[in-house]
């Protein structure tokens, strides 16, 4: 890996929080003007950065530090017997990775996907215009990795490849079909994928033990958390 680009970093004005009740939030982010490459983009998400569209950032809150960064080792997961159970229920699915363009089929799954369980989040009410620029990213090796049932695309995970492992960025899906854990299940899938082409590390953002909506990272084991100090 080469001597990743010098860059400069701002921090945000604290604003409210969407995750925990009562507490602010302040971020420090890489300037979005200057050149980033994938192998920096490495170095930054192994130091605990995460990608929203074009902007990379990590939380920086001077009174909290909820949200902490993890990681799975993938040659050291191991599934518990509800994972197990999750992973065979979906063996029916075909799954395909694409590049990340955009696709109407895609963007209508994020849409009632949206609209079914953030309908009272800040990402509310979707748009194309809101679903581009929070997945897309000119400079950045993504891809939609997309499972299917039959002919019918029912969950689609956003990922980044990176030098050092996989960074899970967004997975949305048939809300409907619950029965499937298809949260879970994509994000099994990247572990196991990733093990099988020898990709050491799924990073899976931050974890957040207080909050319920972030706390199910906690599930996958063994995981390794990055400590800033």
């Amino acid at each position: 890996m080469g001597r990743p680009e010098r860059i400069q970093f701002f921090v945000t004005k604290p604003h409210e929080c969407s995750y925990l009740e009562n507490r602010e939030v302040t971020a420090i982010f890489a300037d979005p003007y200057s050149p980033m490459s994938n192998s920096t983009f490495g170095i930054l998400t192994e130091m605990g950065f995460r990608r929203s569209g074009e902007y990379i950032y990590k939380p920086r809150c001077f009174q909290c530090q909820a949200c902490i960064p993890v990681r799975i080792p993938t040659a050291l997961f191991q599934p518990s017997r509800s994972q197990k159970r999750v992973f065979k229920k979906n063996k029916d699915l075909k799954v395909e990775i694409v590049p990340a363009h955009f696709r109407g089929e895609d963007y209508e799954l994020y849409e009632n996907y949206i609209n079914s369980k953030h309908h009272d989040g800040g990402m509310h009410p979707p748009s194309i215009e809101q679903y581009k620029s929070f997945l897309f990213c000119e400079w950045s090796n993504s891809q939609f990795i997309r499972f299917l049932e039959g002919e019918k695309v029912i969950a689609v995970a956003v990922v980044d490849q990176l030098p050092n492992g996989l960074s899970a960025v967004y997975t949305f899906y048939d809300y409907e079909q619950s029965h499937r854990s298809l949260g879970t299940y994509a994000i099994l899938w990247q572990i196991e994928h990733c093990r099988q082409q020898d990709i050491k590390h799924v990073y899976l953002g931050y974890l957040i033990e207080s909050c319920q909506k972030m706390a199910y990272k906690n599930q996958f084991l063994p995981f390794e958390k990055f400590v800033d100090e």
